[in-house]
């Protein structure tokens, strides 16, 4: 059997746990930081916070489109380079306006940089051992989420310095940039302007930037996305204002990041035997069981039958939720991502990697605008039956119709 553990594909996987490490460094305390630093209210922030978002939303299938077809190795360096950099702008950045500014080009280079990476990723493993290699790559992401929030708490705690804090990001970027900087992507694999696909350039067309092959998979993942988008905005507020928990949002996350991480270790031999649709079955039924969980135990907890325990079925419901939803995300995320590639030719990865990314995105920032409207009108409550609601219709899709369209249309 091919060698799974190359230097490459470490490589790879150490850039990527700096990249999200560098993001996740700042994302739990940049609300903090503009209200602190320049008094902005709730729905500013939201506003400042959301452009990086939809600028990484923008700019994914433009970056499919380069990295099949351009040299992949050239686009990962320049879009790593961009990301770094545009950390050493919030230092710079004085104003709310200029800060703004910053914050929503930041996410370009993200988007890019994370299907540049990615591609890479699937470009250094053996092809024997490509279903495998995809799941671990996200052990990289799972890792940076569970520390890189609690290390910023302690350091803000420590040094009530938000600077320390941007000047750290930027240097655990350009770590990253100068580690991919040794990876060495040798053949075709290394410029695909070598490839025949790639010497005669396609007419541009929709295929170019999004995987029209894939396109259902898509759907069902914005559902999925979604749910995430509401629970990771909204988590922290929910749990103060509805369930009384405080200071439990890094804890939840934490848990979250270890079931991540043991259902990608433990789905690693399933996804080696090609088991994608058992893996995605197994993690979308979980995940519901975890979204249900999160909303019913605290609604239990506060009728007048378990009123004596409502403070226990609270704790149940909000840190069982998480381990749950970790696990089956873990499950899910790499199974989707390896369906959309095999359906995917070798000059289309790219393409495939930013589709499966869009849709997430498209998904995140619905649940975001929805999950805030629904909050507002109908209560936060209402708001997460709703995200268990979209997952159950997610699930059903899937087994209905998802399934047996990835397995009709994959390239053997």
């Amino acid at each position: 059997m091919e060698r799974l553990w190359n230097k490459n594909y470490i490589k790879v996987m150490t850039a990527n746990f700096s990249l999200f490490f560098a993001f996740y460094l700042l994302t739990p305390l940049l609300p903090l930081y503009l209200s602190e630093t320049f008094g902005a209210t709730k729905d500013v922030i939201g506003l400042v916070l959301s452009g990086y978002t939809i600028t990484a939303l923008l700019f994914r299938p433009f970056s499919g489109y380069f990295v099949d077809s351009f040299p992949r190795k050239q686009v990962l360096m320049v879009s790593f380079a961009a990301f770094a950099i545009f950390f050493a702008g919030y230092l710079a950045a004085g104003t709310l306006l200029l800060f703004t500014i910053v914050r929503t080009l930041h996410g370009g280079p993200f988007g890019a940089l994370t299907v540049a990476n990615s591609t890479v990723a699937i470009d250094v493993l053996p092809s024997s051992r490509r279903n495998e290699g995809i799941g671990y790559y996200g052990l990289s992401n799972n890792l940076a989420m569970a520390i890189a929030p609690t290390f910023a708490i302690f350091v803000y705690a420590e040094t009530h310095n938000f600077q320390l804090l941007f000047w750290l990001a930027f240097a655990i970027a350009t770590f990253g940039w100068i580690v991919d900087a040794t990876i060495e992507v040798k053949g075709k694999k290394a410029d695909v302007s070598h490839q025949p696909t790639a010497i005669k350039p396609r007419k541009l067309s929709l295929d170019r930037f999004f995987l029209k092959n894939g396109w259902l998979l898509g759907i069902n993942m914005v559902f999925f996305g979604f749910c995430f988008g509401v629970l990771s905005n909204y988590l922290a507020i929910y749990g103060k204002q509805v369930m009384g928990i405080t200071g439990g949002t890094g804890t939840w996350f934490m848990l979250c990041s270890i079931g991540l991480i043991l259902s990608r270790l433990q789905g690693g031999k399933a996804l080696r035997k090609g088991l994608l649709t058992h893996n995605a079955s197994e993690g979308m039924v979980i995940s519901l069981v975890g979204y249900t969980l999160f909303i019913l135990m605290p609604t239990l907890g506060g009728s007048k039958f378990f009123t004596l325990h409502s403070s226990l079925f609270t704790s149940i419901g909000y840190y069982g939720s998480a381990i749950l939803i970790g696990l089956g995300n873990g499950h899910m995320w790499p199974a989707f991502q390896n369906m959309m590639i095999s359906m995917a030719h070798h000059n289309e990865r790219g393409t495939a990697n930013s589709t499966i990314l869009i849709s997430w995105d498209i998904g995140m920032g619905l649940g975001i605008l929805a999950g805030g409207a629904i909050a507002e009108h109908f209560g936060y409550t209402t708001a997460f039956w709703t995200v268990t609601a979209m997952n159950a219709t997610g699930v059903l899709l899937y087994f209905l119709k998802t399934r047996q369209f990835f397995l009709a249309r994959r390239i053997e």
